[in-house]
């Protein structure tokens, strides 16, 4: 008899279902969330089942993994592709459940991609990364506006950057604004200390890479960019074609047409935030760098406006990227701009 299992999973328990080939449930449990508890209660149907179903939530990395390392068949949900009737009556965490091994049966589980441990932990330290450089950011503008209310004009970001507290107090500012700035110039200090070390961990893992070097060619990217897209695409092979690769990567527009006329928008934000971050600052750069660039760049200006155009250009990047990575072959301007 086959069986199929959905795991709910919450911040502090996990709701088990496992149904046979009918859809009839043959065991329904709410568990904490322990490894241990949730593959015991597995174990007695082991050889029977197909599969194992838990929903992408913030927290699934520990699930999906002791599940995998215990042998069980492991498919990772994509819940905002789940659609459920809106009308039923009564819906609670064993439906959920349920429903997951009910798509599994079906075979029209949508799923996500379940990067490898260690790609993922390298991955998750490259956006951790561009948290800290955010929060940089946000301590260095808070500086700038001190210093613009207090002294008249502004400072630098890299005036801002080689700031101490003895300068601070050379600047002449009320105590307790003085004491504001220092705050936050000892954030930027600590922040900037802790960017360059995961920096330098990061280019010591991927610098090897042959995907690395490649997408180094590429105008606008470097080694920041290169190890984000590298790290945020995992295995090129599981994207159908370079189509699916830019949507990924937002880099499409979403709309809905009927009769010729527009008649809304889809999910937007569908896709990985963290890549069309990259691709954008890839385009501002390649625009300054690359005549190639430079010139697609102004000529979609020329019909539409700047933010089109960058993300015009983003676009190309992005289908590059996918060419490089699939053909493992370097940057080829003429084939991207023509």
């Amino acid at each position: 008899m086959m069986k199929f299992c959905g795991i709910d999973l919450h911040s502090n328990n996990s709701v088990v279902v496992v149904t046979d080939e009918t859809d009839r449930v043959l065991v329904s449990r709410r568990c904490p969330n322990e490894l241990p508890v949730i593959l015991s209660l597995l174990e007695p149907h082991r050889d029977e089942l197909m599969g194992v179903v838990v929903e992408s939530t913030y927290n699934w990395y520990w699930l999906v993994d002791g599940l995998k390392a215990a042998g069980f068949e492991v498919k990772l949900a994509n819940p905002v592709a789940m659609q459920r009737y809106d009308g039923l009556k009564h819906s609670d965490d064993k439906d959920d459940a349920a429903f997951l091994a009910h798509l599994l049966r079906l075979g029209i589980l949508p799923t996500g991609y379940i990067h490898p441990p260690e790609e993922r932990a390298l991955r998750d330290l490259a956006r951790k990364r561009i948290q800290l450089v955010r929060t940089r950011t946000q301590h260095i503008l808070a500086v700038e506006n001190i210093a613009a209310r207090q002294l008249g004009h502004s400072l630098s970001c890299n005036e801002i950057k080689s700031l101490s507290a003895t300068s601070v107090d050379r600047l002449g500012l009320p105590t307790d604004v003085a004491l504001a700035m220092k705050a936050n110039v000892a954030v930027v200090q600590a922040v900037e200390a802790q960017i360059a070390g995961l920096e330098s961990r990061l280019l010591h893992q991927v610098k090897l890479r042959p995907e690395f070097s490649l997408l180094k060619t590429m105008p606008g990217i470097g080694e920041i960019l290169a190890t984000v897209i590298m790290l945020e695409t995992g295995d090129i092979n599981r994207f159908a074609d370079v189509g699916n690769f830019a949507s990924y990567a937002r880099c499409v527009k979403s709309a809905h047409y009927s009769n010729g006329k527009k008649k809304g928008e889809g999910n937007t934000r569908n896709g990985n935030a963290y890549l069309i971050w990259a691709f954008i600052e890839a385009a501002n750069f390649a625009r300054r760098f690359s005549e190639e660039a430079k010139r697609f760049f102004e000529k979609k200006k020329a019909k539409t406006n700047g933010v089109v155009a960058t993300k015009a250009l983003a676009h190309k990047l992005a289908r590059a990227s996918y060419h490089i990575l699939k053909e493992k072959q370097p940057f080829d301007a003429k084939r991207c701009f023509a």
